[in-house]
């Protein structure tokens, strides 16, 4: 499936592609694709199943690979760096392993390397109907992640949600490719050594505890730059000015290969 897309800065500059998480939407993206673009193209997809994009089956972890490799090949783009944050972080590493060729460098931002049976299990029974809401406040609210609130972007977010006859609001997403998404993030991701020969960075949020410790050891020997990040899960909301840093600090101190 060729993605919808957004782009960000000088079409002619290095590409920098972006995948979201779970659930979101590649415009989540755009203050952070602004900051970055002023030395790269940017560009975001929206997955399969979110947004813009078809929301056609299959929906495995490994369509979705596919998905953005074929969208990448379509802008004539043979090499690019890459982040990917949360869901987006673990597409990155299954990449690594079917298509290393089109990565010169990754980060993985918060990255899902693998959770419990029994919270995916949880959150993909949340999923089932996370897709409609009493109102934008009340989506923003539950997606927090343990920070405060912040309504700021309400009439942003609220582009991202269709009206209701009754008043409430409906994500533009299908929630059975998310339940199919939550579950395979139960099953054990690559190896760690399948990183090693390339250059990336893992950026995590320890206060969170999405990166396990023992995952952050086994994979840290195999890592370029290892940053812990302050605040929560949603970090371009707790640390946007720490997240963009330390993303371009990557970008500039270590060298492209492409």
């Amino acid at each position: 499936m060729i993605l919808e897309k957004y782009e960000w800065g000088d079409p002619a500059a290095p590409p920098l592609v972006l995948i979201h998480g779970v659930g979101s939407r590649a415009e989540e993206f755009a203050e952070a694709a602004q900051f970055w673009g002023a030395e790269r193209r940017v560009i975001a997809f929206d997955l399969r199943g979110h947004n813009r994009s078809g929301f056609a089956p299959p929906w495995s972890h490994a369509t979705y690979v596919e998905d953005l490799v074929e969208s990448v090949r379509a802008l004539g783009i043979a090499r690019a760096d890459w982040l990917g944050f949360s869901f987006g972080g673990s597409l990155l590493l299954k990449m690594a392993v079917t298509h290393p060729e089109v990565i010169d460098r990754s980060i993985l931002l918060e990255p899902v390397i693998k959770i419990s049976p029994e919270l995916a299990d949880r959150r993909a029974q949340e999923e089932l109907t996370g897709d409609v809401w009493d109102s934008v406040e009340d989506f923003i609210r539950a997606h927090s992640y343990g920070a405060e609130p912040n309504f700021d972007d309400a009439d942003r977010i609220a582009t991202y949600f269709d009206a209701l006859p009754d008043g409430r609001v409906k994500r533009r997403t299908s929630q059975t490719a998310i339940v199919s998404i939550f579950s395979e993030f139960a099953a054990d991701s690559p190896p760690p050594e399948t990183l090693a020969g390339g250059t990336t960075a893992l950026l995590y949020a320890p206060a969170f505890g999405l990166v396990q410790p023992d995952q952050l050891e086994a994979y840290r020997p195999y890592l370029e730059r290892v940053v812990a990040l302050p605040g929560m899960h949603s970090v371009f909301q707790t640390a946007f000015a720490e997240t963009t840093a330390a993303v371009t600090a990557f970008l500039n101190e270590t060298e492209s290969t492409a």
